[in-house]
């Protein structure tokens, strides 16, 4: 529960100052009716393009950094729903990031088969770690009362797989079988619970480059022995999309 309030938390603070952005975006409606937005705002594009994301971890993940290299494709489902400044439509879209990469501190563990019993040499772990990450369900809500701004407010989830088991835990007890003992360990598979808001800026008809900020849980859901995972992170991303 502490981790979604603190996910919640920073997705309804992002959505505000989206929501102040709109705002001082809003148009009249002979400019709106020739407006790239507007063209999209009662049809079902697809649109397709590239992103750069990096940020960092928040809590207690203030030393982990994040960086992904990867791409986004969306269907736009409906027409605009609704009147004045909420006014949008929904889409379905997927993103890959088939580079992605974690930065986090290293650190000596050793590994026993049992209490001060049969224990390894120290070893360092940690460090950076690099991964696939799929982000299968992403939920927006375009907002589409503008002429170049299309804001967004989405929620998603996804899966990452790490070159070894993230994130690293460990100690040098042994005494201590949960940090040394044969189950002291994590997954090599992560999930990628997420929220945040964003917005495509239009600088052609349908050509947008495209700005976000999302919140972004990871956790094993307990698929390793430990789940210590990572609370929230905080990850920006830029991108340039085609629409179609």
């Amino acid at each position: 529960m502490k981790r979604m309030r603190v996910l919640c938390g920073v997705v309804v603070v992002l959505s505000m100052a989206t929501s102040g952005v709109m705002t001082a975006q809003a148009p009249s409606a002979t400019t709106q009716a020739d407006s790239p937005v507007a063209t999209f705002a009662n049809s079902t594009p697809w649109e397709y393009g590239a992103l750069v994301q990096g940020g960092v971890g928040l809590e207690q993940r203030t030393n982990f950094s994040f960086f992904l290299v990867g791409g986004h494709l969306g269907k736009v489902l409906t027409p605009q729903l609704g009147t004045g400044r909420f006014r949008g439509n929904v889409e379905y879209s997927v993103e890959v990031f088939p580079f992605w990469q974690s930065y986090t501190p290293t650190f000596q563990r050793i590994r026993c088969t049992g209490v001060n019993v049969g224990c390894s040499a120290p070893y360092t772990v940690g460090g950076t770690y690099t991964g696939v990450s799929i982000t299968p369900i992403q939920v927006r809500w375009n907002f589409t009362h503008g002429t170049r701004f299309m804001p967004w407010v989405e929620a998603a989830g996804g899966v990452v797989w790490t070159n070894h088991k993230y994130p690293a835990v460990g100690d040098l007890d042994p005494t201590d079988p949960t940090q040394t003992g044969p189950a002291a360990d994590t997954s090599v598979w992560n999930f990628t619970p997420q929220g945040g808001v964003g917005f495509h800026y239009f600088l052609k008809p349908r050509r947008s480059v495209d700005f976000s900020v999302n919140g972004v849980h990871i956790s094993s859901a307990s698929l390793g022995d430990k789940n210590p995972g990572v609370n929230v992170s905080l990850q920006m991303s830029v991108g340039y999309t085609w629409w179609k």
